[in-house]
């Protein structure tokens, strides 16, 4: 065998003498518990988040992504989002955000859409608001049915946060469009603005948001009721706001964002 192999004797003892040493043993175990964190598991650079802010450890999303696929530790893929446009039903709003994203104060720009998701017993949706300063879920409602009383729901936990003029984007569902719905947010104080039609990047925020959720959380999950899932599902978006890092947030949380001293440096 050796002779096939092209190896010397002394070759094969001293290897097998001197087995090779796993310099991220100890590392592996604590990549594991990162990922575990989110029922789907999370992506590299989460892991790699999750060791430098926790760990105080000086480690690459390279070198975290090899550690992973040698555990066998991936996310699962995303799907077709949901689509709740259904031709112009009201007025449509023009895009004020354009595609800017970047925010220099808490509640003055505001993303917000409606997902779904489908389970052996039905349906269910996702009608959050994130705050584009810091990516933080700030209002939200899970529904059986995307109505107006979901919106409804959504502006009613919004309200109290806001602290002054602020700016709301959304696609051009046709909640978005109602009447009533445009009239509260002038109540509020708050500008509308609206994607263009079939255009996803105009609200890439959410999108983003929803990819995540989706990969870490819900899929190939199965839920026994409609009230278990809410009740994950808040306790995920609990740990969006104040557990997951985020590379754009300078490594941190979007409540530490929110409340960090140099956040602005």
């Amino acid at each position: 065998m050796l002779e096939k192999l092209g190896l010397k004797r002394s070759t094969y003892y001293y290897n097998l003498s001197h087995p090779k040493q796993d310099n991220y043993a100890d590392v592996r175990p604590l990549v594991e518990e990162a990922f575990s964190r989110t029922p789907n598991g999370m992506g590299y650079r989460q892991v790699a988040l999750v060791l430098r802010n926790e760990q105080g450890l000086c480690i690459s999303g390279k070198t975290v992504l090899r550690l992973m696929r040698e555990e066998g530790l991936a996310c699962q893929i995303r799907r077709k989002k949901y689509n709740s446009y259904r031709g112009e039903q009201g007025k449509v709003a023009k895009n004020v955000l354009d595609r800017d994203f970047h925010s220099d104060a808490p509640m003055k720009k505001l993303a917000t859409d409606v997902t779904e998701f489908h389970q052996p017993w039905g349906k269910a949706y996702l009608s959050p608001v994130m705050d584009l300063y810091n990516n933080e879920i700030v209002a939200w409602s899970v529904s059986e049915r995307p109505n107006m009383a979901q919106v409804n729901e959504m502006i009613a936990m919004l309200e109290p946060k806001l602290n002054g003029p602020a700016l709301l984007h959304s696609d051009q569902g046709w909640q978005y469009q109602q009447k009533s719905y445009q009239l509260k947010l002038m109540e509020l104080g708050v500008e509308q603005s609206m994607s263009r039609k079939a255009t996803c990047l105009d609200n890439a925020c959410m999108e983003s948001f929803f990819g995540h959720m989706k990969d870490e959380f819900y899929r190939k999950r199965r839920f026994e009721s409609f009230e278990s899932f809410k009740e994950e599902l808040e306790e995920y978006i609990t740990y969006w706001n104040t557990r997951r890092y985020q590379v754009g947030l300078k490594g941190m949380t979007p409540v530490q964002y929110r409340s960090h001293p140099i956040r602005a440096a």
